[in-house]
């Protein structure tokens, strides 16, 4: 696809938006973009980082995972207490649930090979898994929250945001000296012989970073991907007649309702996500004629992939977000259930590495 048609029709979604909409709205699809254009150029892929690290003793994604997370907390938390009105963090409550869906979706990942951005911007891309993928995650991620309230009944607690209870250096310094001690561990876990420093993905970590922030500062929540695939399902089974929101538990929220009930383009996950999705396709358009295609798949692959797919929306409810909305965003902004995620995910990953290698993905 030409470049330049794909600038324009981006240019003419933005002014969509700017007018239509809201100059918000238009922003944020602008910060959309360029997550899109820095996870797709620079192959910043969350899963990758960690099975490259469970089956090759290869730590460097892994240690730039980790300068995101440190990058961006040093930014999101200050302005977090600055502006504890205006801004608000990505918490989400410690829970049965919690456990359960880091878990499964850590091992989901792996199998479909993405988790919600990886997901996103692979189908920007053009790689047939994650694009048969995507529609099924979005089902996946609507039945989950419909069903939330039903596995939140197994126990929880209110949510923990360390720099309303601690303080902002608190806060800080908390963080940091856990994401030390996962790199630490990654090191260790690591084959120390090989480097550890991949300038490319560091680069697009702190790309990553200050598009997080700005997200953070223009929506006034931060960067988030399920909440947008789960509205999409939602809004399409409201209209096709066969859900009710009044009557469900999540989806009768006072503010869900109202962002059910507006357009699509008014909703802040929606726009980066569809932001996410052009700037991979810029980039995707860049490949130069007669590069490596993804190779074919076989229908037991299909099969496995897709319902490794619809496993990653339901968990990723379960789990009060994904590698963006729980990890980078919980963490980054001080969420107790960010560090929970992280161990349970990656347990879940140890056994999906062994799944996608059984079905020779």
């Amino acid at each position: 696809m030409n470049r330049c048609l794909i600038s324009a029709a981006m240019a003419v979604f933005f002014f969509f938006l700017a007018w239509a909409v809201s100059l918000r709205q238009a922003l944020l699809f602008l910060v959309g973009i360029g997550l899109g254009g820095v996870l797709a150029g620079a192959r910043f892929g969350f899963t990758t980082g960690w099975r490259l690290l469970i089956e090759n003793r290869d730590a460097s994604g892994v240690m730039a995972q980790l300068f995101l997370l440190g990058l961006a907390a040093a930014v999101c938390m200050p302005l977090l207490a600055a502006f504890p009105g205006e801004l608000g963090a990505a918490l989400g409550p410690p829970s049965y649930s919690l456990l359960i869906g880091a878990f499964v979706f850590g091992l989901a990942m792996q199998v479909a090979d993405g988790c919600g951005s990886g997901t996103l911007y692979k189908a920007g891309l053009g790689i047939p898994l994650n694009m048969g993928i995507l529609p099924i995650f979005a089902l996946g991620s609507f039945l989950g929250s419909a069903q939330l309230e039903q596995w939140l009944q197994l126990g929880s607690i209110a949510p923990v945001g360390l720099v309303a209870r601690f303080g902002l250096l608190e806060a800080f310094g908390i963080t940091l000296l856990g994401l030390i001690a996962l790199g630490w561990a990654a090191l260790r876990w690591s084959d120390r012989i090989a480097p550890w420093f991949n300038k490319k993905l560091f680069i697009g970590a702190m790309l990553l970073a200050v598009l997080a922030a700005l997200n953070l500062i223009i929506a006034g929540q931060p960067w988030g991907i399920v909440y947008g695939f789960g509205l999409w399902g939602a809004k399409a089974a409201t209209a096709l007649g066969v859900f009710d929101p009044t009557a469900n538990a999540f989806w009768s929220e006072p503010v869900n309702v109202r962002t059910l009930s507006q357009s699509v383009f008014l909703d802040v996950t929606s726009i980066t996500n569809i932001g996410i999705l052009a700037g991979a396709l810029w980039i995707a358009a860049k490949r130069k004629v007669g590069a490596a295609e993804p190779r074919s798949l076989t229908g037991t692959q299909w099969v496995v992939g897709i319902a490794a797919g619809f496993l990653l929306g339901y968990s990723s409810r379960l789990a009060f977000g994904c590698n963006i909305g729980a990890m980078v965003s919980g963490i980054s902004t001080g969420s107790l259930h960010g560090w929970i995620w992280v161990p349970m995910a990656f347990m879940g990953s140890l056994i999906g590495v062994r799944v996608r290698r059984r079905f020779n993905f």
